[in-house]
Order: C-alpha cells, then sequence, then structure tokens
C-alpha cells in the first residue's frame, strides 16, 4: 500500500511549521469531527452546503435521541481532509475534545 503524500496544511513552508493564517480564519468555516482515527468522519449538519456534501460522498442521516441531522463518510479524516484540500479548505486549528477530535477549516 502506497502511503499518501502529507497535504500542505501538515508543514506550510510559507507559513510555518504550526502557524495559521487567523485573519483568514472567519471567511468560510467549516468544521470536521471524527470519533476515530479510521472514521467515520462527520463532515456536517443539515445546514451544510449540499454540493460539498455530495463531493466528500457524505450521507445524511439522525441519531436516535438527537433533534439534528449530521453529514457522515466513512472515510478516515486525513482522506477528508485531504479532498476538502482540493476543494479549496485550509486547517485553522485542531483540538481534542474527549474521545472526538475536531478540525476547523477556511476557505479563502
Amino acid at each position: 500500500m502506497a502511503v499518501p503524500a502529507v497535504p500542505s496544511w501538515y508543514n506550510s513552508p510559507s507559513q510555518g511549521a504550526g502557524r495559521v493564517d487567523h485573519a483568514a480564519a472567519h471567511r468560510s468555516p467549516l468544521c470536521c469531527l471524527s470519533l476515530q482515527e479510521v472514521g467515520p468522519t462527520m463532515v456536517g449538519d443539515e445546514h451544510s452546503d449540499p454540493n460539498l456534501m455530495r463531493y466528500l460522498g457524505a450521507t445524511k442521516r439522525n441519531m436516535l435521541g438527537n433533534h439534528f441531522w449530521e453529514y457522515y463518510v466513512d472515510d478516515a479524516p486525513r482522506i477528508v481532509l485531504n479532498k476538502l484540500e482540493r476543494y479549496g479548505y485550509r486547517v485553522v486549528s485542531m483540538t481534542g475534545v474527549g474521545q472526538t477530535l475536531v478540525w476547523c477549516l477556511h476557505k479563502e
């Protein structure tokens, strides 16, 4: 199995490792979260751009007990982040919340 290329957002030489353009962060935010390193990856809610959700191959679902809908893909987060990079999104920040990982992205 081939090892995928490291996406440019991981260590961008123009910004330096770990540096983020905070001025651009407000332009078009998108958050992705993952309950595991291998998937599924939550990529949106009921108000998300349907064209973007189709591009990601996302499925809309309503989990028992939730009063909202969410989009998810079975892909690992790295696959989703690579697709979003090709669509023009860049990672602004990443954090862990319990057993969940959350990435916030923006699109110029």
